[in-house]
């Protein structure tokens, strides 16, 4: 905006309008006063001050304009009608004017140096706000430069203070900074510690590092000053950026010879352990083997003598002793004493044939149970009982094993009946995604659970670990048949089958059997199965 400062109004109106015509924003005073209180208060580019004006006279208002600091800048152009003597217009150029124009001026020469200003002022004015962006460029490097120096000083400090062998390259590797212990391994700043020959420098490793633009850890050895030994170290070399750009590396050797040479020691008699272990397990495999094959011929053999017992036992009592009921007794108790036997002889005999190995192979368990059912078939007309069966699903198992399992289950089901209830046994199964009894059904399971639930005496739960040990009974021989091997069987290929069994029960309303199996045995899970024999 241009200041127009004239005292007499039709000199104003005048340039006013022709300052207008031309775009340019135009504020006027009438006084010497006037003007120094707008100035004060607004902002010009320009003043076109009168000389000859009542009161203050331009000569007197340029003085105190450029006396001030806001004003002391903007240009002003005197123009006069009467003061036109070369003394006068001296004088208006010492008080601050940029132009002194007399009257009559033509308005082209006028407008023309109007517009010089204005261009001048508005490079100024970009000029100082470059100024103003460059101070605070420089005070912001300034600021970020101190604030890096004393990240600097803080990261060198701490190196100093670890006892790793430590220093700070630039971004392009070049080492600017080493700690004390750096000295014990090189004698300056500018030679790498040593590492043994044919083997990469550690100026390699850096290179390699700096290339690749991110933290590595590198095992290498380095030898001190003042040793023969190479000292196995972890290199680890990490940048550090400001944003993405890598303004240093921190690069660290920590001593791990004792660690390393120790886990050396330690690899080696774990090798060693481990050979023992396989001599171990192959003696015991040998050893293993001829127990079963020692069970099998003593089973064998035991049973025969005791079938001769049997036979000549009744002969003797069909014979002999025909109307001696006291010797009847006794040769009774001994017949059922040889069955006994021959019953614990047979199922020591199948329990230790669970350690021989045999292949899983996927088996449609349908028929198994169906053969159960129908070898029982005298039992179950006995008892009167009622089998209810779902269908079930094809599983990898060892067929004859899981057919031991049914069998066992359900003739403890119908040997346990309720005498009070018809007994009645019922087999669901259902496939699950965990290997959990209480796991929800899932379709797409990769387990399948097999409950086998009967209504018969059941037993109290805290004697469930009790039932699966071998030769532990909850009842007597004399109310219950059995030898209390046959769930210790059962838990036995189970497990072997790499799955789990759950007894639910309680005493008057019956048991549940939970079997939850895997679908399909993985190549782990069968190794583990015979690794474990």
């Amino acid at each position: 905006m241009i200041l127009i400062v004239d005292d007499r109004p039709e000199n104003i109106f005048s340039l006013k309008k022709l300052l207008e015509l031309n775009q340019f924003a135009v504020d006027t005073a009438s006084s010497g006063e006037d003007a120094l209180r707008k100035i004060l208060r607004n902002t010009y580019f320009l003043i076109i001050l009168d000389v000859q004006m009542p009161g203050m006279d331009g000569f007197e208002v340029a003085e105190a304009v450029t006396g001030y600091s806001k004003s002391k800048d903007i240009p002003i152009i005197f123009l006069s009608a009467v003061n036109t003597e070369k003394r006068f217009i001296a004088r208006g150029y010492t008080s601050g004017a940029i132009d002194y124009i007399t009257k009559p001026f033509d308005p082209d020469i006028l407008l023309l140096k109007v517009k010089t200003f204005y261009r001048l002022h508005q490079q100024t004015r970009e000029l100082n706000e470059i100024q103003k962006t460059l101070r605070e460029e420089i005070e912001v490097r300034k600021q970020a430069q101190a604030e890096l120096h004393q990240s600097v000083e803080e990261l060198r400090s701490i190196l100093e203070s670890i006892p790793q062998v430590a220093f700070t390259s630039n971004a392009e590797g070049h080492i600017e900074f080493v700690n004390r212990y750096w000295y014990q391994f090189s004698f300056g700043m500018d030679m790498y510690p040593q590492t043994p020959p044919g083997e990469p420098t550690i100026g390699d490793y850096i290179a390699r590092t700096t290339g690749a633009g991110a933290q590595t850890s590198t095992e290498i050895q380095i030898r001190p000053l003042k040793s023969e030994e190479y000292r196995v170290h972890l290199f680890t070399m990490t940048p550090v950026k400001k944003g993405e750009q890598i303004l240093k590396w921190v690069g660290i050797f920590t001593d791990i010879h004792e660690q390393k040479m120790a886990n050396q020691v330690l690899e080696q008699r774990v090798q060693e352990r481990t050979q023992e272990l396989m001599r171990s397990n192959q003696e015991l495999e040998a050893s293993n083997h001829e127990l079963q094959q020692f069970a099998y011929v003593a089973s064998h053999d035991l049973k025969e003598p005791l079938r001769k017992i049997q036979v000549f036992s009744h002969l003797v009592k069909g014979k002999y002793l025909s109307g001696n009921n006291e010797a009847i007794n006794y040769m009774d108790r001994l017949i059922n004493s040889s069955d006994r036997m021959i019953m614990l002889i047979t199922d020591v005999l199948n329990y230790s044939k669970l350690s021989i190995n045999a292949e899983f192979i996927p088996t449609n368990l349908n028929p198994i149970l169906q053969e159960i059912i129908e070898d029982s078939e005298l039992l179950i007309h006995e008892k009167q009982a009622q089998i209810i069966m779902d269908e079930l699903p094809v599983l990898e198992v060892i067929p004859a094993q899981i057919r031991q399992v049914f069998q066992n289950i359900i003739s403890n089901a119908l040997k346990f009946t309720n005498r009070d209830k018809q007994p009645e046994i019922r087999i669901t199964a259902e496939l699950l995604t965990e290997k959990n009894a209480d796991s929800s059904p899932d379709p797409e399971g990769n387990y399948c659970r097999i409950t086998v639930a009967d209504n018969g005496i059941g037993f109290n739960e805290i004697y469930v670990d009790k039932i699966f040990a071998i030769f532990q009974r909850l009842h007597s021989r004399e109310e219950y048949e059995g030898t209390g091997i046959g769930l210790a069987i059962v838990k036995k290929i189970v497990e072997t089958h790499n799955g789990i069994i759950v007894v639910r029960s309680e005493e008057g309303k019956g048991s549940s059997f939970i079997l939850v199996l895997p679908v399909k045995q993985t190549s782990s899970e069968q190794k583990a199965q015979k690794n474990g024999q």
